[in-house]
């Protein structure tokens, strides 16, 4: 008995090093190992990999599973509760244009998603508990773009302390659909400052001192309001959601909150809507991102229409 006990340790132990192995392997995949660092671009893509203001995108950006959201009743095919998108990052490239002592870089990642819709086909009477619901699955593939800005900062013989970032722009996505299209966004900070973007991979956000805006500092608790501009095809209101909070290292953090509509303007072709919501600042301190999510709400209510989806995403830090 001792021996079988033993034996089955030490099998749960080699079977949890396997597993540890495997995730480790699958998580630095796509990232440079220190010791090929030789040169240039090289250094530039590891200091990417390790900025925290550009990769707290992703766990914003990948919400892991359908989110507890509650939307209400809605005259459609299906009755969604819940919605989350689940992405996997599968290629990352970081396209690189030197001139003298500044470089230019345009990060472009690529993510195949799962949209998550937790409904249910009968209408809800308000009593979710004896409602029975089903899991809509719809896979999709992103493309999400962001620039880059690099400047010299020694010539030693090691390209890792050669360079630093200066600047970010803020990221941009979608599944390249023209029907539906975030326009333009306006962050109003609790300063009373506000922060407008019109188009998100020439927005520039300094990481030091600069002339340039840099990233927003937010304190704990703080409410901040941002509004969406948005222009669609479609005539049902779209569906606008905000992910928030979660850092690279702790992805618990995120919350998610739907964006409410405000003004709507039909100019013969596209539908112009503003929509707006309010986050608050988490306790926890670090570089985040505000990931802005919309949907034609077609995508959301009809288990069988295609993912056409618009985000942008811009890093703060909480202090």
């Amino acid at each position: 008995m001792k021996y079988l006990k033993s034996l089955t340790h030490i099998l749960l132990t080699i079977s949890l090093l396997l597993i540890s192995t495997v995730a480790c392997n699958e998580e630095n995949s796509l990232t440079l190992p220190e010791e090929q660092v030789t040169t240039d671009q090289a250094a530039l893509e590891k200091i990417v990999d390790e900025d925290e203001a550009i990769e707290s995108f992703e766990p914003n950006y990948n919400e892991d599973q359908a989110m507890s959201f509650v939307l209400g009743k809605t005259a459609s095919e299906i009755f969604p509760v819940r919605v989350g998108q689940k992405m996997r990052l599968v290629e990352k490239n970081l396209n690189v244009v030197f001139e003298g002592d500044t470089a230019y870089g345009t990060l472009t990642k690529t993510f195949e998603g799962v949209l998550f819709i937790v409904a249910s086909t009968d209408s809800l009477t308000g009593n979710l508990d004896s409602t029975d619901f089903n899991v809509y699955e719809k896979s999709f593939t992103t493309t999400v773009t962001r620039k880059i800005i690099f400047v010299k900062k020694d010539n030693s013989r090691n390209p890792m302390k050669n360079w630093k970032i200066s600047a970010v722009s803020l990221a941009e996505g979608g599944t390249l659909t023209e029907n539906i299209a975030i326009k333009s966004m306006t962050i109003f900070l609790p300063n009373g400052e506000s922060i407008n973007i019109e188009n998100p991979n020439e927005y520039f956000l300094s990481r030091g001192p600069s002339l340039r805006r840099s990233i927003p500092i937010l304190s704990q608790f703080q409410n901040v309001t941002v509004q969406v501009e948005l222009q669609s095809v479609y005539p049902d209101k779209d569906f606008v959601t905000l992910t928030y909070g979660a850092l690279r290292s702790n992805k618990m953090k995120r919350a998610k909150k739907r964006f409410t509509l405000k003004r709507e303007e039909f100019d013969g072709t596209y539908y112009n809507r503003l929509y707006e919501a309010e986050w608050r600042i988490h306790q926890a301190r670090g570089f985040r991102h505000a990931v802005v999510n919309a949907y034609p709400y077609q995508v959301i209510k009809d288990s069988e229409a295609p993912v056409e989806s618009n985000s942008w995403g811009m890093p703060y830090v909480v202090k």
